[in-house]
């Protein structure tokens, strides 16, 4: 079974070099290819989870042994990471594949799409299963390398700033991580990480307390948690639909993770957990009230993801069982739901023809089935029962009144407001998009929505198009505006000019309406994944296990 533990990273590697070869002359094969891949991975994903709940599985590639080996592990929490982050890329690839399809995009830039998305797989298993600090580092690379092709798809100038700032941070971050790393394997002599659990015991505080707080601050950057979120809320939006589904739910829980591994494996004992509780409240308060103040859908979106980092952060601020536990339910919940919420967000705008709230209006009436697929994971985020994140968040806050601390007592209040501050905005975006009457001059079915690009070279000319309605220039901005159509944006994935549709095309409803099952079969078992994940936290706290499976000869 050991045997399995490599494949998650190596399937997708082997995939994206067949993916090349094929190119934009075999695309039917291409899409095959990354298909097949991503099925593989999610079965053989269940089955190491299956098998991690009897022990951890590790094995050392070229048998070396730490700390001269790259060591992969796999235990309870890394197996249901890597299985919830399989179905759900499985799903975002086949929605990308529908709307490139719908598009017609058939130019190169799709043709990189798979390699760049197949990596970017690779890159969060290698992140899930990397047992010690280099080989995470390597994880955060592949990611990096591999996001800011995807989030510059087509080149469009949004696209180029957005990619340009993420990868500016994102460097930022490495260069920390790598001090970091340096710090610790001069103090330790490893960076392995079930070698570094019984060897920082030895070190000072002050090291230890140093090296903790520099990997909290890598981490918090990838997760974008209060003070380093900033950057996310204009990185995401301007990426294709797929891509920023993925990001928003995976590629920030990979900080999370790496918190929960690190916070429990390395640094027990909660040294730092009163700024992490006061960091997640943070979080919470001023991610929400920032999507309060949003009129646009993916920027909205974008800050209630900010917020509700702060939930599992909470979690891991509290560093007991419950605590853990309740962090895990919710980072498995917030993975898919955000997910789909940005998913429903591209399908609004295909149809719609913006994501601008103030412009939209009637989706309840014109589009029954796009209603439905928005409201179920909006009320789940909220937190209204019976749905998962009911389940995670009251969790979450009887660990906070069992801790019965005054900080702790003040996240459980946090925490409520911030679960009815995000039930108003979702009943905003309810009623502003679906619930009230069509606006006047909302794009109707066949309306060419033209990238920038495209309204550059047309600004000019304020005669109508023969494929829709006049372009306008936006006020003080030089920006093309369809009139009652908002900011006139790329909707593609390689940029081009789109036109919205009345019906949604069928694989993008049905990629995203299985992510809402996806979503709602973690209220049906409930029981077992609450099961699974407390026996995920106690292993964590105990650390036995994963050192003796890493260091047995």
């Amino acid at each position: 079974m050991n045997a399995l533990v490599p494949l998650p990273v190596l399937l997708p590697l082997f995939a994206t070099g067949l993916s090349l070869a094929a190119g934009i002359r075999l695309k039917r094969f291409q899409r095959f290819i990354s298909v097949a891949v991503l099925t593989a991975v999610v079965v053989i994903s269940v089955v190491l989870m299956i098998a991690a709940d009897d022990g951890p599985l590790s094995v050392h590639l070229g048998d070396f042994a730490p700390p001269l080996g790259i060591t992969l592990v796999a235990d309870r929490l890394s197996g249901l990471m890597l299985t919830v982050s399989s179905l759900v890329t499985l799903c975002v690839l086949v929605y990308s594949l529908g709307q490139g399809m719908a598009d017609k995009d058939d130019e190169t830039p799709l043709a990189v799409f798979h390699p760049a998305y197949l990596i970017l797989v690779a890159g969060i298993a290698c992140t899930f299963l990397a047992g010690d600090l280099m080989n995470l580092f390597v994880g955060f690379e592949i990611m990096l390398v591999s996001s800011f092709v995807l989030l510059t798809l087509g080149g469009t100038g949004p696209r180029i700033r957005a990619g340009s700032t993420y990868v500016i941070i994102s460097l930022l971050s490495s260069m920390i991580f790598l001090v970091a790393i340096a710090i610790t394997y001069a103090a330790t002599g490893t960076v392995n990480f079930a070698q570094l659990a019984e060897r920082f015991d030895d070190l000072s505080l002050g090291v230890t307390t140093l090296i903790q707080a520099m990997l909290l601050t890598v981490f918090g950057i990838k997760a974008a948690v209060f003070p380093v979120a900033a950057w996310l809320p204009d990185s995401y939006p301007t990426a294709p639909a797929p891509v920023t589904a993925v990001f928003a739910g995976l590629l920030t829980k990979v900080g999370v993770y790496c918190m929960l591994r690190t916070e429990t494996l390395l640094f027990p004992g909660n040294r730092l957990g009163n700024l992490l509780l006061v960091v997640a409240l943070a979080s919470m308060i001023i991610g929400i009230l920032g999507a309060v103040a949003q009129t646009d859908l993916k920027r909205l979106l974008s800050f209630t993801l900010i917020s509700h980092i702060g939930y599992m952060v909470f979690g891991i601020g509290l560093a007991d069982r419950a605590g853990i536990g309740g962090a895990i339910v919710y980072v498995v919940h917030h993975i898919t739901v955000q997910t789909t919420l940005f998913l429903v967000a591209g399908l609004i705008e295909r149809r719609g023809g913006t994501t601008e709230l103030t412009r939209l209006g009637g989706l309840a009436r014109s589009a029954p089935l796009l209603s439905l697929l928005f409201f179920v994971p909006a009320m789940n985020i909220a937190g209204i029962p019976p749905f998962s994140g009911f389940i995670g968040k009251l969790a979450l806050m009887r660990a906070g009144v069992d801790n019965g601390s005054v900080l702790a007592w003040v996240l459980v209040g946090g925490s409520t407001l911030t679960s009815l501050l995000t039930l108003y905005v979702v009943v905003k975006v309810w009623n502003l998009a679906f619930w009230r009457s069509e606006p006047p001059g909302q794009a109707a079915e066949g309306t060419v929505m033209e990238s920038q690009e495209d309204d550059a070279d047309d600004a000019d000319d304020d005669a109508p198009d023969e494929g829709g309605p006049a372009v306008t220039p936006q006020d003080g901005q030089g920006i093309p505006v369809r009139p009652g159509g908002g900011q006139v944006v790329a909707t593609s994935i390689t940029g081009k000019a789109v036109t919205t549709t009345k019906r949604p095309p069928r694989t993008m409803l049905a990629a995203t309406a299985a992510t809402v099952v996806l979503g709602l079969s973690y209220t049906v078992l409930a029981g077992p994944l609450a099961a699974y994940t407390d026996r995920a936290a106690q292993e964590l706290l105990t650390r036995t296990p994963y050192i003796e499976e890493v260091l047995r000869p």
